[in-house]
């Protein structure tokens, strides 16, 4: 704190202590008080010994030397008392506050308030946080603090070339200016958690070498009307000044929703903040070099307004990398961490079929944590291979005492999901079949893709669908009973019928349509009608049953089929607890 602002703070402590200790001195009587009730019984006893009044107030002194205050309810009957009991009673004004106690009482405190406002007020550490409201929260990253360049983005080629003229633009906006060429105003980057859209932001801010201003979209909504349209002002007022510059807001879903869909209605904050985002990127010409780049999980809620040209022209859509771009990302992270020349990392690419960017560097931070815990100088194949099933199914619980008969159905349910797997023909190869119980799963069955897949067939599907069923399958067959234990894969198997019968229209009872959504016209989605009639929810609800069913019935004939082989793999999981796939190609 410095030195005036410590004199301040002594100044406001030494005003307060003052008015705390003439507060005291104006409260304190010399006479102390007592109830009126009383005050009469001892008139009547004789005990008081002289009176003086003044207006409604009695202060009467005792024989014994005593003096009390009253405030009698009736004065007439009180006066009438001490005329019956001869006690002399003095009319007086009784003395009051001086008059510097109304100062200050009256002054100290607005004098105290005024100088704790004009304390916070001021600029510097601790201050000036009271009449910011409307000031934007966007950091900003200058040309030396942001330093991720192209280089640190890996496995996204097209995306880096989409961009690729943007970064062009704001290194040299002259060359585009004298051609007429209009650069996006507004680039949105689409795609799941995880696949590095901030980061190439930050990517293309650095490349370009271009003030940055980061901010999420629910630091502009605020408890008080109109400050978030106050920080939009306040966002771009500082973009300006800094132009060339790249704005990104991140999570713009949080302020971007379609208006009218609100709990608020039109006068909602949120929209209000919306409006005013419209309004600055109208109000800003190309020339100016600012690019409002924004990330988005949700683009099917953003409000039509935004994604009009003119605001945000361009939308990149960033999918999860594919084997090649994992192997990239796997690299890029890889460095500084220690592998042994066993490691490989085109394995692990193969392995990781649908991991984000940021999964895989997750991944490799969990193994390395792995290896550090085993005292080991370099993380091997067993650690990532042990990161991977902590990953997707979560930590192993060897210690949890399970009884003889659960392990015997947990290993009839997870042999029988991997032999009908393995008798399917559109299934994924088997790495490792497991009873060893892993986060909420009594055990797992762990496939290694083959290759990526962009689209799936109903062939394929179906395969998939009786894989799920198997366990449960496995179970009816061999003890005659199921278990709590497939409730997840029926959860599974359900929501994919489901999706088989109203989004890829692979019901032959529907046809190729789409059954799926609502009007869309309520309060966020709640109550609203479906766009489907009850007829055809019916006919969805026999397809999804008649899919689940059919699956169902083929994995308990197979298993029926090959039931010396369920038997041999669960005796060998009862035995061993965990099968490698070259191990359960042998039993099968």
């Amino acid at each position: 704190m410095a030195p005036s602002n410590r004199a301040w703070v002594m100044a406001l402590l030494f005003g307060l202590i003052l008015f705390v200790l003439a507060s005291r001195s104006f409260s304190s009587k010399p006479y102390e008080g007592k109830a009126y009730n009383e005050f009469l019984a001892d008139v009547q006893a004789g005990r008081v010994e002289q009176v003086r009044m003044g207006g409604n107030v009695i202060r009467a002194t005792y024989a014994q030397g005593e003096q009390v205050q009253v405030i009698p309810l009736d004065v007439e009957y009180a006066l009438d008392e001490l005329r019956k009991a001869n006690v002399p009673v003095e009319y007086v004004r009784l003395p009051g506050r001086p008059w510097w106690g109304g100062l200050v009482t009256g002054l100290l405190p607005a004098g105290l308030l005024i100088g704790y406002l004009w304390l916070m007020a001021r600029p510097g550490a601790g201050g000036g946080q009271l009449f910011q409201f409307s000031r934007s929260r966007a950091r900003l990253l200058g040309r030396e603090e942001n330093r991720i360049t192209m280089k640190d983005v890996a496995g996204l080629p097209e995306t880096k070339e989409e961009l690729a003229e943007v970064i062009d633009f704001l290194r040299s906006p002259e060359r585009y200016l004298e051609l007429g060429a209009r650069i996006p105003k507004g680039v949105l980057l689409e795609g799941p958690p995880g696949t590095g859209k901030t980061l190439l932001a930050r990517a293309v801010s650095g490349e370009a070498g271009v003030p940055f201003y980061s901010i999420s979209g629910s630091d502009f909504v605020e408890m008080f009307a109109g400050v978030g349209a106050a920080r939009v002002r306040d966002l771009f007022e500082r973009a300006r000044a800094s132009a060339p510059c790249i704005i990104f807001m991140d999570e713009i879903d949080a302020v971007g929703r379609q208006r009218g869909h609100g709990l608020g209605g039109a006068n909602d904050e949120r929209e209000q903040t919306l409006n005013q985002l419209l309004v600055e990127m109208d109000g800003f010409a190309a020339a100016e070099g600012i690019i409002v780049m924004a990330a988005t999980n949700r683009i099917d809620v953003l409000d039509p307004a935004l994604l009009r040209p003119g605001r945000f022209d361009r939308v990149v859509h960033i999918d999860p990398p594919d084997r090649g771009g994992r192997a990239e990302i796997l690299l890029v992270h890889a460095a500084g961490k220690r592998l042994e020349p066993a490691v490989s990392l085109d394995d692990i690419a193969a392995l990781t079929v649908g991991f984000t960017g940021a999964d895989l560097a997750n991944l490799l931070n969990e193994a390395a944590l792995l290896a550090a815990r085993r005292r080991k100088e370099a993380i091997g194949p067993a650690e990532m291979e042990n990161a991977y099933e902590r990953v997707v199914t979560g930590g192993a619980e060897k210690k949890r005492v399970i009884s003889r008969q659960e392990k015997q159905r947990v290993a009839f349910h997870e042999a029988g999901h991997a032999l009908v797997s393995r008798k399917l023909s559109h299934t994924d190869p088997i790495q490792k079949v497991s009873i060893i119980p892993r986060g909420r799963a009594a055990g797992y069955v762990l496939y290694r893709p083959e290759e990526d897949r962009r689209t799936q067939s109903r062939t394929e599907f179906l395969d998939f669908l009786t894989g799920i069923l198997a366990g449960r399958a496995a179970e009816e067959v061999v003890l005659g009973d199921t278990s709590t234990g497939a409730a997840n894969d029926l959860e599974r198997a359900t929501d994919l019928a489901r999706r088989m019968v109203t989004q890829w229209g692979m019901a032959p009872e529907l046809g190729p349509i789409l059954v799926s959504g609502r009007d869309g016209a309520s309060v966020g989605g709640v109550g609203a009608a479906p766009v489907f009639s009850e007829r055809t929810a019916w006919t969805v609800d026999q397809a999804v049953r008649k899919l689940v069913h059919e699956g169902y019935q083929r994995a308990v004939d197979l298993l029926r089929r090959h039931r010396d082989a369920l038997e041999r793999v669960a005796h060998a999981l009862l035995e061993r607890e965990t099968l490698s796939g070259s191990e359960l190609e042998k039993l099968i």
